[in-house]
């Protein structure tokens, strides 16, 4: 389990020369692109109900915290995921959770939409 910068998250979502993602392991590096295949991460945001219909970001999957093991047959374990919350607390509980479920590429966004709003997206409402 990684964590990210909410500024190499947007690096790593933004299309590349290429045209395709940046991987996760460059973004955070800050060089390469990505490899064939690499799909874009899975944007997880574990938030309660009340906190996603505030704000989220965009492409997200809504899964609560509390909902995650019940549902992780939902979740690919190969494909990379970045777990999102309000602050980064709770999503890095679910990261670990994860990772010791056997989830091979997961991130746990730093700040989480409070800072994606404060660093990348300064129109996204801050709660």
């Amino acid at each position: 389990m990684q964590n990210l910068h909410p500024a190499e998250l947007a690096e790593w979502l933004a299309p590349s020369a290429g045209g395709g993602a940046r991987d996760a392991g460059s973004a955070a590096r800050g060089s390469g692109s990505a490899a064939p295949g690499t799909d874009a991460p899975l944007l997880l945001d574990v938030r309660e109900h009340w906190e996603y219909a505030l704000c989220s970001l965009p492409g997200s999957v809504h899964v609560p915290m509390r909902e995650i093991p019940g549902r992780l047959n939902e979740l690919d374990p190969s494909r990379p995921i970045v777990c999102i919350c309000h602050h980064g607390v709770r999503s890095l509980q679910v990261a670990m959770f994860l990772e010791h479920r056997g989830f091979e590429s997961v991130f746990n966004l730093q700040g989480g939409v409070d800072g994606w709003a404060r660093e990348v997206d300064h129109t996204m409402p801050l709660y």
